[in-house]
């Protein structure tokens, strides 16, 4: 059986900064409200045979919605972009995060940002294929803890009505 959330009417949102380095249009800064929608497959079970508890659903992706909320996504495993004092291969992104600001440039542009102002995503993009496989992986992650009877989870991220990446992780 499968459980649907509608992120418009759930209100699955966010609103968020990001750039694509090296496209042609999304190479600039530019944002997004997104909005997420949720599918997940599984057997009923438990003591109300729920699939899954929508409750649980919706506060988990609600959790990663707030935290990319007003912020400048960065993708920290993108080629093109050149962080000042932080090393990709042998730092971690929590030494990204106790920086004050971040120091990064990108095609030779030099950006400095307060760091609570970013998230820093271990992704090399931030497009909608990207956050939808990072919400559908993080999601999945989180209800393995207490649900084993789920099939896949699935997380559509949307840029706008009519158009979103959609990405299934199978469990």
């Amino acid at each position: 059986m499968k459980i649907l959330v509608n992120g418009i009417q759930s209100n699955l949102r966010f609103s968020s900064a990001h750039v694509i380095p090296g496209h042609e249009s999304c190479g600039f800064i530019h944002g997004h409200s997104y909005f997420v929608d949720v599918e997940i497959e599984g057997e009923r079970a438990g003591e109300f045979e729920f699939v899954v508890d929508f409750k649980d659903v919706k506060g988990y992706t609600k959790a990663i919605c707030d935290e990319l909320d007003h912020r400048l996504l960065i993708p920290v495993y993108n080629n093109l972009i050149e962080f000042k004092d932080f090393d990709k291969k042998s730092d971690s992104i929590f030494d990204l995060k106790e920086q004050k600001t971040a120091h990064f440039k990108i095609d030779g542009k030099g950006y400095s940002i307060p760091s609570v102002d970013c998230v820093f995503l271990p992704l090399p993009y931030t497009s909608a294929e990207e956050l939808s496989k990072f919400f559908a992986e993080t999601l999945a992650r989180k209800l393995s803890e207490t649900y084993d009877n789920l099939e896949y989870v699935s997380v559509c991220v949307n840029e706008g009505i009519g158009q979103g990446a959609m990405y299934r992780k199978d469990l």
